[in-house]
């Protein structure tokens, strides 16, 4: 048997190889009962799984928000992740996901908890391209088991999910949130990565209302590549990558490479060393934020504050 410590230790080791660890549970399927799919979420954002505990609900409550309960003196809005998905739980709701991300509780019901998976990002694609609503950010491709053929799961987008749930909350004040207006070298962007089609939306905002230029990618293989792109294009030029990109800006879940092998691969390569990178991520919590710095990034904020985020622009262009 693992030590509580060895499993510790085993998943802070993942962020150093480009894996993680991928939570599979179901919703339920169509109004027949079939086709029943499986749905995954990063277990970094998990807090705890627990029995379907007693719901008291909210008057006024949008849709699919089943009310809130008590949970160890916290009081934690649930929602109906079936509902949200557009499926029928076949058994009903059993089981609740409580889920910790961008310093914010809140739960999930769901039908079944299956199994935790350790995968490469390399075997998450992107799923921007297919159909569907934007709530699924990526597709895992799981590995063939004694127990199961090769499978797809669903990676949900819980950011999109809670915006489009809670409209309220978007920034719409960024243009004033974020102070006066940042000077770039000329010539230099902002190099961004972020897989969220809402993230992407709201970051392009914030550096435009920053007065930043940017070059937005979906991934951190996409964003490696387009900085050694630059770098190459710069130095053709008799120039550094430094007088192009004056700065990376990168989420931390990403298919095919994550934030954190992106941010090693650029403080270990001398070409990009000295280069500022900012974690701009909805993994909150002591441990992540240890993993940001064993990567040697140069600041961390959590999704999605403009004026935070502008904060540390601000700090890190000025150096």
């Amino acid at each position: 048997m693992k030590s509580v410590q060895q499993e510790v230790d085993e998943r802070s080791n993942l962020t150093s190889n480009n894996k993680f660890e991928l939570l599979l549970f179901r919703l339920g399927g169509d109004e027949h009962g079939s086709s029943s799919e499986l749905f995954g979420i990063n277990v970094f954002k998990i807090r705890e799984i627990v029995a379907m505990p007693a719901v008291t609900k909210v008057a006024g409550a949008p849709d699919h928000v089943l009310g809130v309960v008590n949970l160890r003196g916290q009081i934690i809005q649930v929602l109906d992740l079936p509902g949200i998905t557009g499926v029928i739980p076949r058994t009903g709701l059993n089981i609740m996901l409580v889920t910790e991300f961008a310093r914010t509780t809140q739960a999930f019901a769901v039908e079944s908890v299956e199994e935790i998976v350790r995968l490469d990002w390399s075997q998450v694609m992107s799923a921007e391209h297919s159909a569907g609503s934007g709530m699924v950010t990526s597709i895992a491709r799981l590995p063939e088991t004694d127990e199961h053929p090769p499978r797809l799961a669903q990676v949900l987008d819980v950011e999109t999910i809670l915006r489009e749930l809670n409209p309220e909350s978007s920034d719409d004040n960024i243009a004033t949130s974020v102070g006066d207006k940042i000077q770039l070298k000329p010539g230099s962007v902002i190099l961004a990565a972020d897989d969220s089609v809402v993230a992407r939306s709201l970051i392009e905002r914030g550096l435009e209302a920053m007065g930043l230029p940017f070059v937005m990618t979906k991934t951190g293989k996409e964003c490696w590549e387009q900085l050694n792109m630059i770098a190459t294009a710069a130095e053709a030029e008799g120039k550094t990558v430094h007088d192009r990109v004056a700065l990376v800006l990168t989420d931390l879940e990403m298919p095919e490479m994550d934030g954190f092998t992106l941010t090693r691969n650029i403080k270990n390569n001398a070409r990009f060393g000295t280069m500022p990178v900012v974690i701009h991520s909805s993994l909150s919590g002591t441990t992540n934020e240890e993993h940001v710095k064993n990567v040697r990034a140069d600041a961390y904020v959590a999704k999605f504050s403009a004026e935070d985020l502008s904060r540390t622009l601000r700090s890190l262009l000025r150096a």
